[in-house]
């Protein structure tokens, strides 16, 4: 399968997910991308998986992606001390990292209506700003519509206003009584039926198509490039995370030459990525509402692109592990120790103590995702933690622990417009209902 092919899919034909045949050694290239801007850089990479799409196509893709960025920089990096780096990853249209893979996507998406004639129709699920940066990356490409889940009550109200106050007909947000895992499960069994599937042209949105890892290994060289050349060695990323997918950009990214030290996976009270790296036991419980929102989730789905190759892409083993976590919620892996990683967790009291401290030490302020990766910083470092969303999204939580206003002026016109959802029972059966309903 090729590379548009992979992204208007978005999850393969069995189920699974998709991976690259093979990930390219671009070790060769850092000294000439070095000096190149966040477009350019992008560009660069995705020539090395885009295969025969169009290099005109590719590159208009890729440009218009990044040009609506409010920082000239696209990724700034924030030097907070001597070793202590904050990559800011929220200077897209929707304030969060997921615009950096969904603003591509959704000129990916365009390009191929445009090829084929085609409708598409996007189904995602969010545990909060993928359901955002995707609207709004999809938002007035014709002959699309976008179909996207989240856990009522389970997001922010200004991520939930992000996405119910568009005012377009073709965005359907729809708030299901659930969790995110519910939501994220309900996806993938509408994309197991093939049939279904096909008659309504369903392609996916959520980190599962691989064009959106594939956009987020950029920032990563691009990061490594901002660091002063003194502060290149024992370089270690500290990724908030809860469906993998913005680790395993960063694993991927290593893999294909990125000289780093190590990863560490920041977790919130919701914690099986911690207990995976610390005890190798992946077992889901239930998902418990924090600060974090975003980071909620029992079930991480990229974790299976991991597993694939931890298991030496053994394909069989990898369908089998997953079917005993979904039968039996606990998988054990006597073998699962990587020097590359670490995890850490913190829950909502430490996500307050830890947002208090940063803004004390550094007069700097952190949304809560972004302080779950201060919680243990390793001194003899250079360490780069991913600042995944603007404060303003979370100003309940940055005014209890900083006693500062965080307002963005995005945000603040939504507070003027009136929202527009569907509220639905976390079942895979309502929600092909709607779908059939609206799509016939």
């Amino acid at each position: 399968m090729g590379f548009e092919d992979a992204v208007a899919t978005g999850l393969a034909p069995d189920g699974g997910l998709l991976v690259p045949e093979a990930l390219p050694g671009l070790s060769g290239e850092l000294a000439a991308w070095e000096r190149l801007d966040y477009a350019d850089l992008a560009l660069e990479f995705f020539r090395r998986f885009a295969g025969p799409m169009d290099a005109g196509a590719l590159e208009r893709c890729v440009r218009r992606a990044y040009a609506g960025f409010d920082d000239p920089r696209t990724a700034p990096l924030r030097r907070l001390d001597d070793r202590l780096f904050v990559l800011e990853l929220f200077h897209g249209p929707t304030l969060a990292f997921k615009d950096f893979a969904l603003q591509l996507l959704g000129n990916l998406y365009e390009h191929q209506i445009g090829r084929t004639g085609e409708t598409i129709n996007v189904l995602g699920a969010t545990s909060g700003d993928t359901g955002a940066a995707a609207i709004h990356g999809l938002l007035g490409k014709p002959g699309v519509r976008s179909f996207i889940l989240y856990p009522r009550g389970g997001v922010s109200p200004l991520q939930e206003r992000q996405m119910t106050c568009t005012g377009s007909d073709t965005v359907f947000p729809l708030a299901v009584a659930g969790s995110f895992d519910d939501a994220q499960r309900i996806v993938k069994e509408i994309f197991g039926d093939m049939d279904f599937r096909r008659r309504h042209h369903l392609s996916a949105v959520n980190s599962i198509n691989l064009a959106r890892v594939l956009a987020q290994c950029v920032y990563y060289f691009y990061a490594y490039f901002r660091l002063p050349e003194d502060r290149r060695d024992e370089v270690e990323f500290i990724v908030p995370t809860g469906n993998f997918g913005n680790v395993l950009a960063g694993w991927w990214a290593f893999r294909m030459g990125l000289p780093v030290s190590r990863f560490c996976v920041a977790t919130n009270r919701n914690d099986i990525l911690w207990k995976l790296f610390r005890t190798g036991v992946y077992e889901a419980g239930s998902v418990k509402p924090s600060l974090a929102p975003s980071m909620d989730i029992q079930v991480a789905s990229n974790f299976e692109r991991f597993l694939h190759e931890h298991t030496g892409g053994d394909a069989a083993r990898v369908r089998e592990t997953m079917a005993t976590l979904r039968e039996k919620g606990r998988v054990e892996f006597a073998d699962f120790r990587h020097d590359r990683f670490r995890a850490t967790r913190a829950d909502d009291e430490g996500i307050r103590a830890i947002t208090a401290r940063v803004w004390r030490k550094h007069g700097y302020i952190v949304d809560p995702h972004t302080a779950c990766g201060f919680a243990e910083i390793d001194g003899a470092k250079n360490t780069v933690v991913l600042g995944t969303a603007h404060p303003a999204k979370f100003p309940e939580v940055v005014a209890e622990a900083t006693g500062q206003s965080a307002t963005h002026p995005t945000l603040e016109a939504l507070k003027r417009r009136g929202p527009r959802k569907w509220d639905l029972p976390a079942e895979t059966g309502a929600v092909k209902a709607f779908l059939t309903e609206t799509l016939t």
